[in-house]
C-alpha cells in the first residue's frame, strides 16, 4: 500500500487513465488503493457487463476490442497478485487535505494519502431543449452504458441529437444491435466539421473509422440542425421538432431520445481537492491546470479526461505521466517521458480539431424560450434564471444562490455550462467572466444519515 519510502499511493477511478497509472506505480514497486465507482474496471469507455453477460469484447467494443481486453487484463491480473488494494463500486464523497471520505458497499470508510492521482474520466455534456425534462429522455452516455452493461435498447423508435463523435458511435452501436433509429441530429454544420478535418488528420486511422461509421448512417443522419422542441405526453416523448439546414421544418416521431455534445471533464473531486481552474475558449468549460505531467499541487496528480478530453488513448498516456510524475517527485526511479509527452501532444492537437470541429452549441442555447428547462434537478427554468440576473448580477454563486440553479442531485453537472451561456448573455459578460460553481461535498448522493454520522 505504501511507497518504498513510507508514502502512501492513492488512485481515484479505474479507467484507461486509473489503470495505466496503477501499472506504472505497480512496475515501481508501490502498492496503491484504486477507488471506482464500476463494479469492475474499465470505465466508460471499457465498461464491463455483469457477470453471465455472453456478449463477446468484439460486440461490445467493436475495433476497440483488442485495447479494451488489454486493460482489463492488466488490472484483473494486479488484483489477483495483490499489487493494488482495490476498492469498486465506491464513490468519493470528499477530499481535504491528506483526507478522503468515500462510500463503499460497507458503508462510509475514511481514506489517508500521501499522494493522489485523480482518473475521474468525464461524463455528457448536456444543452437544455424544451421538453428535455420528460421520462424517455436520456444522455448517450446512459444509452451506451444501458447497451453495453444491459444489452438493451432504451426504445423502441429512438432520435439521437447533439454533437460529437459520440453521437455517431453510439448511433452506429445501437443500429448494429437492431435498434430502430429514426434519425441522428447533428447540430453542427457541414462547414464546422469541414474546418476541423485538417488537424484531426493528425490521426488518421480514427477519421477513417468515424467516417465509416458516419457512411452507414446513411440518411438517418443530419448536420447542421437546429432543435426546437420534444414534443411529449405523459410516458414521455412523442416527436422531436427540429430545423434542417436550410431553416426546412420537421418533426420526427419517437418514443425516445438521447442527447449529448461530446464530453465535459468530470472536476468535482479536482476542486474539492483544490486546483485551479481555466476557462477554456475551445471546450467551453473550465479545465484544472496543471503542468505537461499533470501536476496540479503538491502530491496532487491529474490524468485522463477529468483534465483535459483526449480520448482513451490519450488517457492511457496521460495515466502513466501522472505516474511518472509521483515517482519522481518521491524521488524513486522513473521511466523516460519524452516519449509519452510527445504521444500526448499529437493527441491534444487531435483534441482541439474535434472541439472545433463539434462546437458547444451556445447560440442554441442562448435562445430557448423562457419556459424552457435548465436545472431538471431542481426544476429551474430559463426564465428564473435570466430573472435572478437582473437582481443578482452576472456571477454563477451568486445566481445558484437566488435561483437554485446546481443544487441538485447532479451538482451542476448537466446544467452548469447552459447556465453559464444565459449568465453571460443576459449580464452582458464573456461566459468565463461569470466563473465557475464551487464545488460542494458530498460529491455524490448519498443517504443523510450516513453524512452526518460522527459529523
Amino acid at each position: 500500500m505504501t511507497a518504498p519510502g513510507g508514502e502512501k499511493v492513492m488512485i481515484v477511478g479505474a479507467g484507461p487513465a486509473g489503470i495505466r497509472a496503477a501499472e506504472r506505480l505497480v512496475q515501481a514497486g508501490i502498492r496503491p488503493i484504486v477507488i471506482d465507482e464500476g463494479i469492475k474496471a474499465g470505465g466508460q469507455i471499457y465498461r464491463r457487463p455483469p457477470h453471465g453477460f455472453a456478449r463477446p469484447p468484439e460486440q461490445l467494443y467493436g475495433s476497440e476490442a483488442r485495447k479494451a481486453v488489454a486493460l482489463h487484463t492488466v488490472f484483473d491480473y494486479m488484483v489477483a497478485a495483490g499489487q493494488i488494494d482495490y476498492h469498486p463500486q465506491s464513490s468519493v464523497l470528499t477530499i481535504a487535505g491528506d483526507f478522503l471520505q468515500a462510500l463503499t458497499p460497507a458503508g462510509r470508510r475514511d481514506f489517508t494519502y500521501d499522494r493522489l492521482i485523480l482518473a475521474t474520466g468525464a461524463m455528457d455534456r448536456l444543452a437544455p431543449i424544451p421538453g428535455w425534462q420528460a421520462p424517455g429522455v436520456y444522455s448517450l452516455g446512459a444509452a451506451q452504458i444501458a447497451l453495453k452493461a444491459q444489452g438493451v435498447a432504451l426504445g423502441s423508435r429512438i432520435v439521437l441529437a447533439g454533437s460529437g463523435p459520440l453521437l455517431t458511435l453510439v448511433a452506429t452501436q445501437l443500429l448494429k444491435a437492431g435498434a430502430k433509429i429514426a434519425a441522428i441530429l447533428d447540430t453542427s454544420s457541414i462547414r464546422n466539421q469541414a474546418a476541423g478535418l485538417p488537424g484531426m488528420l493528425a490521426r488518421p486511422g480514427l477519421v477513417l473509422r468515424g467516417l465509416l461509421m458516419r457512411a452507414k448512417l446513411g440518411r438517418l443522419y443530419h448536420a447542421g440542425v437546429t432543435l426546437d422542441r420534444i414534443e411529449t405526453d405523459e410516458r414521455g416523448p412523442v416527436g422531436l421538432c427540429w430545423r434542417d439546414a436550410s431553416g426546412r421544418a420537421h418533426v420526427t416521431a419517437c418514443d425516445m431520445v438521447g442527447l449529448g455534445w461530446h464530453l465535459r471533464a468530470e472536476t468535482q473531486l479536482a476542486g474539492l481537492a483544490g486546483c485551479t481552474f481555466d476557462y477554456d475558449e475551445s471546450w467551453s468549460q473550465w479545465l484544472p491546470r496543471t503542468d505537461r505531467m499533470g501536476r496540479a499541487a503538491e502530491g496532487l496528480y491529474l490524468a485522463g479526461d477529468g483534465l483535459r478530453i483526449l480520448g482513451a488513448d490519450g488517457a492511457e498516456v496521460a495515466g502513466r505521466l501522472a505516474a511518472t510524475a509521483c515517482l519522481v517527485d518521491m524521488g524513486l526511479p522513473s521511466p523516460d517521458a519524452r516519449s509519452d509527452l510527445r504521444r500526448l501532444g499529437r493527441y491534444e492537437g487531435f483534441a482541439r480539431a474535434v472541439a472545433r470541429a463539434f462546437p458547444w452549441p451556445g447560440e442554441m442555447v442562448r435562445a430557448v424560450p423562457d419556459e424552457t428547462v435548465v436545472c431538471r434537478c431542481e426544476g429551474v427554468t430559463a426564465g428564473e434564471l435570466r430573472e435572478s440576473v437582473v437582481y443578482g448580477g452576472g456571477e454563477a454563486n451568486r445566481v445558484k444562490s437566488l435561483a437554485r440553479v446546481g443544487m441538485g442531485r447532479c451538482q451542476g453537472r448537466y446544467c452548469q455550462l447552459a447556465g453559464a451561456d444565459l449568465i453571460a448573455e443576459n449580464a452582458g459578460i464573456k461566459v468565463c467572466d461569470a466563473g465557475r460553481l464551487r464545488e460542494q461535498a458530498p460529491a455524490r448522493p448519498l443517504p443523510i444519515g450516513l453524512w452526518v454520522r460522527d459529523a
